[in-house]
């Protein structure tokens, strides 16, 4: 046909033993290529003898002739279990001075036997791949593409070589590029590549680095020879994308080699190997290392080095988690578990060669020799148990993004033998790949999780294979849950180690984390929980904090940056440093917001010049964007927004925000103390969570007035009443109010020291006051509304509608007379005047009034603005229980938001 024919002019290169059958058919054209050029090109291409200084054709020739000597040479042993096996990847040889590197630590290892991996120059596989695919679309521009590998061997070969071995790798470079050159015009021709055809084509990239290497070692005296591991590694194809290596064969082969080839040190190939129709093949990607263990096993290996770009196997992957640690040991089950769920460990399958034989694998960086890496190795019966540690019981988390369940329910699925069968039989035949599978005991259900791309496939034939199923109800539904990520907890000590799985829900509840599915095979060295894809990273960092107790973070948003959030920043910038070193507490506060203006950072606001900041960089306010960017960063599992303003509009947002998974603290009264069913609303959904609402401050600012009722009511104290002086402005005014001085004088006073609001009949009405009574009557258990308590202003009714608060003390003193006269009765009666909030709870009322107490009565001996508040309680009956401190300025204001910060950080896993 002419066709065929076309297909033959094209490789006329090539020698006449290896003719292309002309039998017209395109696929057998490529595989009877590929059947006949494995053998006499590669000989012809690859093999070198580096004492040879003749002539480059007789170097050719001289290598065909030994494929016929093989059978009369003395067969060498393969000296077992002294070799130390060395694998260098694609980054490791992805230049001339990285291949120097590599060939300085072979020539430094003082094994008396080496054998050396490595794979293809870096990106080099990825450009073979690409002329196969540029030939088979029929595009020119593989030429020019095979001329871009041509020349970047070249260079290499030119910069690390000289003399006759770069004459002879040159000289075999541009024979295989122009053989190369004939099988992609054919391909170019037929417009398709068999798998076979590919695989040879691509493991061009290995030979090549090979021989540089070998050659570059040579040129220092060592004894040094390459191998063509399609020569020695005989595997046979298992399924897609798959294969099993022949290791009787294999060692057969190995045997033959190294009889030819007796050297101390060997330049393997990886990713490469032969069928036993001695069709070149691969190990499919990421083979190197597969490869690397393969002839670790043959040759009963010392121990294999895999040599990589990162110091060893992390904790966690430490571009999701930078608190990441390089693991010490991993036994190869760990190492097993983890490889499988997408840790960038090594090849999945790489640990089976070496496990058989106990042989260690050690995985080291090459660019910090200083690193010692992690090895990987038989567990030992007995590990030295550190207590104040769970590393060595869970030893990383892997993550596997893109996937969806899917979920086949229905009654009818009980106690029915076959229906396992038929569901995983329906998904074989889509050729998805299953993750992870979930069945209850009931089996009512059975979830699964399958590769995003591939669930459509697998919903339409479950549905096809269902249909009569579902039609009679026997099956209520296949639903597919998109989205989602696998998360992996790996240990091979979580079995015999109690409460890691309990440890291991309650990080991911407390970073308000909902689990999809679970999974957990008896050997327990894996716990498998399936989450939303948004949620992956911040449950990865969440779990990874709770066990290598790394640094507990928390991304923060101030709202209303001024006395007491102007306080609360610089507070948390002077102890920012000790928090992390010594109590494993990282705040990083991610936006600054007022009502006009916020600032916003992606790692963190830089605390010493967030002032400055904010004026140079800072953008309109804007809430949502403001609490989106807080949130949004998924590099912190948990966020907490704090409202330091008093602003009603801002706390009507907290119901919105806990529902959202994020934290809330606040000084401010005004969701607490508002509508009694929008408080409710916020408590219950604040206890149906693992969300936080921590509102210490709203009542005596730095004092722990809430959390000691809290406290009492959960030890299950009985509160009875509950009195005391909880304004620090309205404190300070009657300590001050003594003697001839005038009210008004007072005021004026405590405005001028900044003890009262801007305008002070914002104190003096007593709502203030109210509203802490409100707070502290429904904490325990009241069920009020403000409206519901009496309040006896301070403020004399006629002044109450005055324009401005400077008219207001403009006409204060003429009302001084009638708190004058309030004095002096108390003091005839040895009394002094108090404006105190009461909690009657026996009673369920509160009221806001100004009260008279004995001079020896613990409200008459206060000082300053302090407050204090006396709880009477069943316990505490005869003698109430009584908090006493400052309850007024923005420094303990802050200090008591401070507080509840640290004890947030605390229920999120900080130690304590």
């Amino acid at each position: 046909m002419a066709f065929s024919s076309s297909i033959s002019s094209s490789i006329q290169g090539l020698s006449s033993a290896n003719a292309v059958p002309r039998d017209g058919s395109v696929t057998k054209i490529c595989q009877s290529t590929l059947s006949f050029l494995p053998c006499p090109l590669n000989k012809m291409s690859f093999t070198s003898q580096s004492n040879s200084r003749k002539s480059l054709n007789k170097q050719v020739f001289a290598s065909v002739a030994d494929v016929v000597k093989d059978t009369s040479l003395e067969e060498v042993q393969i000296p077992k279990g002294d070799t130390s096996v060395h694998k260098f990847g694609g980054t490791c040889v992805g230049n001339s001075q990285r291949i120097r590197n590599v060939a300085d630590i072979i020539i430094k290892d003082t094994s008396e036997r080496k054998l050396v991996v490595v794979s293809a120059m870096s990106k080099v596989t990825d450009m073979m791949y690409d002329l196969i695919y540029k030939a088979q679309s029929r595009d020119d521009s593989y030429i020019v593409a095979l001329d871009a590998v041509l020349e970047k061997h070249r260079s290499t070969a030119a910069d690390l070589l000289e003399g006759d071995e770069l004459d002879s790798f040159v000289f075999r470079l541009h024979h295989d590029i122009n053989n190369l050159k004939a099988m992609l015009r054919a391909i170019y021709i037929a417009g398709h590549a068999t798998e076979s055809f590919t695989d040879f084509v691509v493991g061009h990239g290995e030979l090549w680095s090979a021989q540089m290497l070998a050659a570059l070692v040579r040129k220092s005296g060592m004894d040094c020879d390459w191998m063509d591991t399609r020569d020695v590694l005989i595997v046979n194809p298992s399924g897609s994308n798959q294969v099993d290596p022949d290791y009787a064969e294999s060692e057969k082969k190995l045997e033959k080699w190294f009889s030819r080839n007796p050297a101390k040190t060997i330049i393997a190939t990886g990713f490469i190997a032969s069928t036993p129709q001695n069709i070149p093949t691969t190990l499919k990607r990421d083979g190197s290392d597969f490869s690397a263990a393969i002839m670790g096993a043959l040759f009963r290996a010392r121990q294999v080095t895999i040599w990589t770009d990162v110091d060893g196997v992390y904790s966690a992957d430490p571009r999701k988690v930078s608190e990441a640690v390089v693991l010490s040991t991993l036994s190869y089950q760990e190492a097993w578990e983890m490889s499988y769920f997408g840790a960038n460990v090594l090849h999945p399958r790489t640990i089976i060669p070496v496990m058989r034989y106990g042989i260690p694998i050690v995985i080291r960086n090459i660019f910090n020799l200083s690193a010692p890496g992690t090895m990987i190795c038989q567990a030992p019966i007995r590990e030295p148990v550190d207590e104040q540690k769970l590393e060595s019981f869970v030893k990383g988390f892997a993550t596997i993004d893109n996937l969806a369940l899917v979920n086949v329910e229905g009654t009818g699925m009980a106690g029915v033998p076959g229906t396992a069968s038929a569901i995983f039989g329906a998904v074989k035949d889509v050729g998805a790949n299953v993750i992870m599978i979930s069945q209850a005991s009931s089996e009512h259900s059975v979830c699964f999780a399958v590769p995003e791309k591939e669930v459509n496939a697998v919903a339409e034939a479950l549905q096809s294979r269902f249909r009569q199923a579902l039609d009679a109800g026997r099956l209520s539904q296949v639903a597919i849950i998109p989205n989602c990520s696998i998360l992996a907890t790996v240990g091979q000590k979580m079995a015999s180690t109690p409460g890691v799985s309990a440890t291991l829900f309650n990080a991911l509840a407390k970073a308000n984390i909902n689990v999809r599915a679970i999974a957990q095979g008896c050997s327990e060295y894996n716990i498998t929980v399936v989450v939303k894809r948004e949620d992956c990273i911040k449950a990865l960092r969440a779990v990874h904090s709770r066990f290598y107790l790394s640094r507990t973070t928390i991304a923060m948003g101030i709202i209303g940056p001024g006395l007491i959030g102007g306080t609360l920043l610089d507070q948390l910038r002077d102890q920012a440093a000790i928090l992390k070193e010594r109590f494993n507490i990282d705040l990083r506060v991610m936006g600054i917001t007022s009502s006009k203006r916020m600032l916003l950072n992606d790692t963190g606001i830089d605390l010493s010049r967030w002032r400055e900041l904010t004026k140079v960089d800072g953008k309109t306010a804007d809430m949502e964007t403001f609490v989106q960017h807080v949130q949004g960063n998924h590099f912190v599992p948990n966020t907490v927004l704090v409202d330091c303003t008093s602003d009603s509009k801002i706390a009507s947002h907290y119901c919105d925000w806990l529902r959202r998974g994020i934290h809330v603290i606040t000084p401010n009264k005004k969701a607490n103390s508002g509508p009694l069913d929008q408080y409710l609303k916020l408590r219950a959904l604040q206890r149906q969570s693992y969300t936080h609402y921590f509102y210490e401050a709203t009542v005596g600012a730095g004092l722990p007035i809430i959390s000691t009722l809290q406290g009492l009511l959960e030890t299950g104290d009985k509160i009875l009443k509950i009195e005391g002086i909880f304004s620090g402005t309205l404190s300070y005014i009657f300590n001050n109010f003594t003697g001839s001085r005038a009210f008004s004088e007072v005021v004026k006073e405590a405005k001028e020291a900044g003890y009262t609001e801007p305008d002070p009949r914002d104190d003096l009405s007593g709502t203030d006051v109210a509203r802490k009574v409100i707070i502290l009557a429904r904490e325990a258990g009241l069920k009020l509304e403000l409206s519901d308590i009496p309040i006896e202003s301070l403020v004399p009714e006629p002044l109450q509608d005055c324009a401005s608060a400077e008219e207001y003390m403009k006409q204060l003193p003429e009302y001084d007379q009638d708190m004058t006269d309030k004095k002096n009765e108390a003091d005839e009666a040895g009394e002094v005047l108090r404006f105190v909030g009461v909690v009657d709870v026996v009673n369920q009322k509160g009221v806001v009034k100004l009260g008279r107490y004995k001079k020896d009565h613990p409200f008459a001996q206060l000082y300053g603005s302090d407050n204090i508040i006396a709880f009477t309680t069943e316990r505490y009956n005869k003698q109430p229980l009584i908090v006493r401190g400052p309850g007024a300025g923005a420094e303990v204001t802050a200090g008591g938001v401070f507080s509840d910060i640290l004890r947030l950080a605390s229920y999120l896993g900080a130690p304590s």
